[in-house]
């Protein structure tokens, strides 16, 4: 395999690593002055995120009266703040947004309405990728599909098909967004419980309302395109935000037997360094070994929880420029720890 230039920084040496405190346990202490929701912070950004979509709604609504070329960015805009909306839904999911846990539920069924995801059914499977994720025999909810070199070398010709069109930036940013949240998302999974399952068909007859109290304002056609315009942006922005989270050269996966929790959140998950209005767009969520780390701690003390100590600095970090580059990455090697590109696995056997 060729040398090729890096998408993120380089692996702290074995040494660093093992200078991380090892457990949960151990981090405890760090963590515990971060993991405390704020009633005031939570409720400003509701206010400045739920407000700001309902305004863009009504600006898009007084737009269609000037011309869709003045609709059309508003709808751009709506969607990249819909990526916020979801990082609101995500927290409530895990009890962190609001001191209280039935208005965490109340505002993230209401998130869920917006992103077109059904709440209780979602966290159920953000749950299980919490507790799976970068173990390799755990693999297949809630994250992005991945094989290692054996696997897809071992694989049927439709089967390498598949997975190349799901690794294509065009589906996967483009056609995933809406065939998951306009199709997937409307049927539960069928190890859900009943409040699972229950949770899916409120959802689908929230939206219904929705839907028709806005076809009604701005016309079904419009009403349509708009929202998925708003869809595919928002849809296609946090897929992409998910996929470089986990998705770098020198990510952590290992087999269930070698796998460990904290060197699954600080090595299998980036810091995703992102310019400001980027960052406020994603709800911090490029701190992601933190989220993962303890999913406790809500949007909003992330950044602070990993200025509070320079261990946090040996985690992998990726900038926007970098982070492109990792489109490159198909499949994981376990031979040498890391991700290649298909290119790369062509060059291996044509060396022998």
């Amino acid at each position: 395999m060729t040398a090729s230039a890096p998408t993120s920084t380089p692996t702290p040496p074995a040494s660093e690593r093992l200078s991380l405190p090892t457990s949960v346990a151990d981090w405890k202490d760090m963590l515990a002055a971060f993991q405390q929701p704020c009633t005031r912070r939570a409720t400003w950004q509701l206010v400045n995120t739920f407000g700001l979509y309902a305004l863009l709604w009504f600006a898009m609504y007084w737009a269609l009266h000037l011309s869709w070329w003045v609709a059309i960015p508003l709808a751009i805009v709506a969607g990249g703040l819909l990526v916020r909306v979801f990082i609101i839904f995500h927290d409530c999911g895990h009890n962190s947004f609001l001191p209280s846990s039935k208005a965490n539920d109340v505002v993230g069924f209401l998130a869920g309405l917006l992103t077109w995801t059904p709440y209780q059914h979602w966290r159920w499977e953000h749950s299980i990728h919490h507790g799976a994720s970068s173990d390799l025999d755990r693999r297949g909810t809630g994250d992005i599909w991945t094989l290692t070199v054996e696997e897809y070398l071992a694989s049927s010709r439709w089967r390498r098909l598949a997975y190349r069109l799901s690794r294509n930036p065009f589906i996967l940013f483009g056609v995933a967004p809406v065939a998951m949240l306009g199709v997937r998302q409307r049927f539960p999974a069928s190890q859900a419980s009943r409040r699972e399952r229950n949770s899916v068909w409120w959802n689908n007859l929230a939206l219904v309302a929705l839907a028709a109290a806005l076809s009604l304002a701005f016309g079904w056609k419009n009403y349509l395109l708009l929202q998925l315009i708003i869809i595919m942006v928002g849809g296609g922005a946090g897929i992409w935000i998910f996929y470089v989270q986990h998705q770098f050269e020198d990510a952590y996966w290992a087999r269930n037997e070698e796998w460990d929790f904290t060197a699954a959140a600080l090595r299998g998950s980036s810091y995703y360094r992102l310019p400001a209005i980027l960052q406020w767009f994603s709800g911090n969520i490029g701190f992601h070994h933190i989220h993962h780390l303890s999913p406790r701690i809500p949007n909003y003390h992330l950044e602070r929880c990993h200025r509070s100590n320079p261990v946090f600095s040996l985690v992998p970090a990726l900038t926007l420029g970098a982070s492109f580059r990792t489109l490159r990455l198909h499949l994981w090697d376990e031979a040498a720890s890391r991700l290649i590109s298909f290119r790369d696995l062509r060059k291996r056997r044509a060396q022998g």
